[in-house]
């Protein structure tokens, strides 16, 4: 094969890839549990992503409440500074409080809907908790539901 023909092949896959890479994409952020990741396979992982995406978590605002707090820690006023670093600890404190509460709550309503399931308790409340700290827009795989069809998730 000469030069000229390997440039034209590699271009060719190089389109080719590129296709099947956002059709993966699309069909992970979908939810097909075929492309997920490994931690977000199986029906257990799902209905944990459904028990967190039904309601609003204080976790949430965590990643923008932290740009504003490190930005007034850079302020020049020593008041500005010891406040944003209070306001940062109460911050943290709540989010564990939350967390605590919506681990136990996720364990709780997968071991009702799943008896024998083989994920640890632990596991699962991280898994809940990560997914809840995440900014809503950003979440992978999408969000199937919203706070507002809380009903519909059992």
């Amino acid at each position: 094969m000469t030069q000229r023909e390997a440039v034209k092949r590699a271009k060719g896959n190089k389109e080719e890839r590129r296709k099947a890479v956002t059709e993966r994409r699309e069909r992970m952020m979908q939810g097909d549990d075929r492309y997920l990741m490994p931690r977000d396979k199986g029906p257990v992982r799902a209905h944990v992503r459904d028990l967190v995406d039904t309601r609003r978590h204080l976790m949430g605002l965590f990643m923008p409440l932290v740009l504003v707090v490190f930005a007034a820690t850079l302020a020049q006023n020593m008041l500005i500074q010891q406040y944003a670093t209070l306001f940062c600890l109460a911050l943290l404190i709540m989010m564990v409080v939350e967390g605590s509460l919506l681990g136990r709550y996720v364990n709780k309503r997968v071991r009702a809907k799943f008896p024998d399931h083989k994920d640890r308790p632990f596991s699962l409340g991280w898994y809940a908790f990560t997914r809840a700290m995440q900014i809503r827009k950003l979440r992978v795989p999408r969000p199937r539901y919203t706070p507002k069809d809380i009903a519909k998730v059992g």
